[in-house]
């Protein structure tokens, strides 16, 4: 039995989304994975370093990036809550990362609305997984801010 599966890894990153919850920022997280091993864990930061920029996925990136001790991603996992965003797709494009797996669709902000490909062709991409865990976590955040 693999205990290492997609639903695994994103349930560590819903870990991760939770972290950004209680911090009050939009609860998206994100894991890297290389070899079945975590490399880098990351949530939204937006607000705690009021940076526009600071996603999940691109502190993921930055810290897998460190951990690597190099720019590519080369045989490495993203697994993300949330579709990303164009910013972070461009950014997944140029890490040259092997595979996104995503929880949750972003109807109003994902980079699937962009007619042309933001992905790297040779980028797997998976979505789907544990969806609706994940669309609760945004669904539930958003209700309260309302």
């Amino acid at each position: 039995m693999d205990l290492y599966t997609d639903e695994f890894f994103m349930k560590e990153a819903l870990k991760e989304a939770l972290k950004a919850y209680n911090k009050n920022e939009v609860p998206i997280g994100a894991v890297i994975v290389n070899n079945n091993q975590i490399i880098a864990r990351a949530h939204n930061l937006t607000e705690t370093l009021n940076d526009v920029t600071a996603h999940a996925e691109m502190q993921a990136f930055t810290a897998a990036s460190n951990y690597l001790a190099g720019k590519y991603l080369h045989d490495c996992i993203l697994y993300v809550t949330v579709e990303p965003c164009n910013m972070c797709a461009g950014a997944a494009y140029w890490s040259q990362i092997s595979k996104i797996v995503y929880g949750a669709s972003d109807k109003k902000r994902g980079y699937s609305l962009i007619k042309q490909n933001l992905i790297h062709p040779k980028t797997e991409v998976i979505s789907g997984i544990l969806e609706d865990n994940c669309s609760k976590l945004l669904l539930d955040f958003f209700k309260e801010k309302r």
